[in-house]
């Protein structure tokens, strides 16, 4: 599922401080309940959830007629089969019957048809209807405002639902396993604005307690339709300490591990060792460029940027090789990802000689450059400085931030951004598509870069609709590098996840898109 990942929650796990809480060394935990730490989500919306601490909960609150298992394979949800027609256009979900939302109401057809239908209404303003359920007939002009439904989807009887694509597209259904293609309850929408801070949904928990601030409480769905959640309650801290401070007062049962602890957790003598795990993530963090404002309307300023960047110094000096330094877009596990990619590789004296060669012929004649992050405090990440130090070093150009809000980054980037701005991205399902198309096709929702290549569209478009899996993935690589030449963004590392897990905490997962599946979590103290 598609997750842009906050700047905020990035500079916390990279570069938190140990701060020393002093509320005492309680221990919580107990059998059945399950601690763990979090900011909160931003929205409980389905339709309109974007960003990876929303996710965390709405993936265990909603589910959808298909979903990715922790191999990443597409498998059934709540449609229990489907059949694709022979021109790959038209699929038919069978869905399974007694499913039931959490007030005890049956799912139909038509909850489905009527919640994808809610999310591309222009009313609703979702961000992320476009992007996940476009390539549906119709979708596009009803999130145009043209038409009042979505001709591509019909209800057939109480259980079955067929669904026409724009033409064959082998990613197709992974995206309906994001949380935008997700089942809502109408009643439950139609019962205010503020309805998704009670929602009746349909997946393994289910909402019992949410104090902003303070702590969110899930609980088993004891009517789920799958096997019935292991934990009877997860009980997410909102706690403004560093979540290693926090497991080390047994305060929470897993956390994630910052750069400040990772010589005590990589230590084998040190008892936190024996309970580290470390799971690759499918993601790409970057500084993005608006190439629709000086000086990065110019792509040999955006590449000088690129190459004046030491990106080895700070993945091993300053991050500790906690994560994977990136040449390119796709990361390494991705298909298509291209071991050969030409990426802009560091050199000051390149980089010096692409500015001489903009049109801007030299730094005193770039207007001022501010980088959008989000969060408080004037603060950013050690890398982060680092970074903006060897563009004063290298190329003698000053570069100021701008913090927007935690709570509206995400929602507000594309309209408050700066010449450069801050973000991560983890892949929603395993296929380049979701990376090179979605961020940089000219007009998607997600390409907050403003780039535009018509070249670039038209492989893309190739690409999309290519039936030789060999031969589509070997047009994606050829767009990749068409996109680090272009350089829309500067790429700096694909993403490792480093958590803590208690030895009684079982059935912990921590799969490639960043979401574990918690209903498979409990706790076991022998």
């Amino acid at each position: 599922m598609k997750r842009i990942w906050q700047f905020a929650v990035l500079c916390l796990l990279l570069a938190a401080l140990l701060v020393s809480p002093s509320i005492g060394c309680q221990f919580f935990s107990r059998q059945g309940v399950l601690n763990l730490w979090d900011t909160g989500p931003l929205t409980l919306d389905p339709a309109i959830s974007a960003d990876m601490s929303s996710h965390t909960y709405v993936m265990q609150i909603f589910s959808g007629l298909v979903r990715l298992d922790g191999e990443l394979n597409m498998v059934p949800d709540i449609a229990e089969s489907w059949e694709k027609s022979a021109d790959g256009k038209t699929y038919t979900f069978h869905l399974r019957q007694g499913v039931k939302f959490h007030d005890g109401r049956e799912v139909r057809a038509a909850d489905f048809k009527y919640s994808w239908e809610r999310a591309c209404d222009p009313g609703t303003g979702s961000g992320t209807a476009v992007t996940y359920l476009g390539d549906i007939v119709g979708a596009k002009d009803m999130l145009a405002g043209e038409v009042g439904g979505i001709s591509g989807v019909v209800a057939i009887g109480e259980y079955t639902l067929e669904v026409t694509i724009d033409a064959p597209k082998a990613y197709f259904l992974n995206k309906l396993a994001y949380p935008t293609a997700f089942v809502v309850d109408r009643d439950n929408v139609e019962s205010g604005q503020s309805w998704w801070q009670d929602p009746n949904g349909t997946g393994p928990f289910k909402l019992k307690e949410w104090r902003p601030g303070q702590q969110l409480i899930l609980e088993r769905n004891q009517i789920y339709y799958g096997g019935l959640a292991k934990s009877e309650q997860i009980v997410f801290r909102f706690l403004a300490f560093s979540p290693m401070a926090l497991y080390e007062t047994e305060w929470i049962d897993i956390a994630p591990v910052s750069v400040n602890y990772i010589d005590q957790v990589s230590d084998e003598t040190n008892p936190l060792h024996q309970e580290l795990a470390v799971a690759p993530e499918l993601s790409l963090y970057y500084i993005g460029f608006n190439t629709a404002r000086p000086p990065f309307d110019d792509v040999n300023i955006r590449r000088a940027f690129c190459l004046a960047v030491n990106k080895e110094h700070i993945a091993k000096v300053i991050l500790r090789d906690m994560i994977n330094e990136a040449d390119g877009i796709l990361p390494p596990g991705m298909p298509g990802y291209d071991e050969t990619l030409e990426g802009l590789a560091y050199s000051v004296e390149q980089a010096k000689e692409l500015i001489a060669a903009s049109k801007y012929g030299d730094v005193s004649n770039l207007p001022p450059i501010t980088l959008t992050v989000d969060g408080y405090g004037n603060s950013i990440p050690a890398y982060l400085g680092a970074i903006m130090q060897q563009w004063q070093e290298n190329l003698g150009v000053e570069v100021s931030v701008r913090q927007l809000e935690t709570e509206n980054f995400l929602y507000d980037l594309k309209q408050e951004k700066d010449e450069m701005f801050m973000l991560g991205w983890v892949a929603d399902y395993p296929d380049p598509h979701n990376f090179l198309d979605i961020l940089f096709y000219t007009g998607s929702e997600n390409n907050i870069f403003e780039y535009s290549n018509p070249t670039l569209d038209a492989l893309l478009d190739q690409a999309a609709i290519e039936q030789n899996g060999a031969v589509r993935l070997a047009k994606y690589q050829q767009a990749e590098q068409m996109v680090v030449d272009d350089a829309p963004c500067l790429p700096l590392f694909h993403g490792t996840n480093y958590v803590v897990v208690r030895w009684y905490v079982k059935g912990y997962e921590l799969g490639p898109l960043g979401i574990p599946d918690l209903s498979k979590v409990y706790i076991d103290k022998g």
